[in-house]
């Protein structure tokens, strides 16, 4: 037979355990996985890029010429070594690179220069040094 204070620490162990188990998942979520690791259903892109580099990644790829918004997401998710079949992960990309076109836009450093189905087409406004 058990003593009460043992049933009282099980108790409180299995608490504990379960309260562990929810702090790794919300750590998770904040968490870039190791590379060649599947991305989690729910993960928070704003920490995968460092500050203004999808701008710098776009404007790199820009610089072969006019492309679209799948185009320079298809090159962002090559330079940062993801898995360009994730077509969640791919979507996210995207959605992340037409605002940052959009913004580069309004500050006149970027241009539409038309569509290619349904995506915009982008071109650099005017050539830009790769440290700005």
């Amino acid at each position: 037979m058990f003593h009460p204070l043992e049933e009282e620490l099980e108790k409180a162990l299995a608490q504990a355990k379960t309260d562990l188990a929810h702090i790794n998942a919300s750590i998770m979520l904040f968490e870039a996985p190791a590379a060649g690791e599947q991305f989690p259903m729910h993960f928070n892109l704003g920490r995968l890029f460092k500050g203004r580099e999808l701008g710098k990644l776009c404007r790199e790829a820009l610089a072969e010429g006019p492309q679209d918004t799948r185009q320079l997401a298809a090159y962002v998710i090559e330079a940062k070594g993801l898995d360009p079949n994730d077509k969640h992960l791919r979507n996210s990309i995207q959605l992340r690179v037409v605002n940052a076109m959009r913004m580069a836009e309004k500050r006149g450093q970027m241009v539409r220069v038309g569509k290619a189905g349904s995506a915009v087409v982008w071109e650099q406004k005017y050539q830009m040094s790769p440290t700005t």
